[in-house]
């Protein structure tokens, strides 16, 4: 067998997707892929997606694409998720999100080099915006 090579997907959840469309196109400058008003959002970036979904709505529905069943999706509380962010960004982007009047909860500094800067949503998911040196990545 081959080894998984990489994540495909990440999910956050949270009920107010009208809050989570402004923030993630507005302040993180995403731009949405596809939607279902009340039920779901989906950014694009390069090689990934982002899936937010309203657990009120997927996490007991089931639906069907081309006959196959989508299992239910449903999560309660705070996630996370990390951007990679090369390391000369992550300045630019804290003086970004302040005068959006998005407060930083954190900065780390990592043994292995690289940082994060640590935030919240508005669903309260914990966002991070990460040199991918802190996992000896580049």
């Amino acid at each position: 067998m081959k080894a998984i090579t990489r994540v495909l997907e990440t999910c956050l959840y949270a009920t107010d997707l009208d809050a989570m469309e402004a923030f993630y196109t507005d302040v993180l400058g995403l731009q949405v892929y596809s939607k279902a008003p009340g039920k779901f959002l989906f950014f694009r970036l390069p090689n990934q997606m982002l899936l937010i979904f309203n657990p009120d709505k997927t996490e007991h529905q089931t639906d069907r694409v081309n006959g196959a069943l989508v299992p239910p999706h449903g999560a309660r509380g705070a996630g996370h998720v990390a951007f990679a962010m090369p390391d000369d960004e992550l300045d630019v982007w804290k003086e970004w999100l302040e005068g959006r009047g998005v407060p930083i909860e954190s900065e780390v500094e990592w043994p292995r080099g690289g940082r994060s800067v640590y935030f919240r949503d508005p669903a309260g998911n914990c966002i991070e915006l990460a040199s991918p040196r802190i996992w000896g990545l580049e």
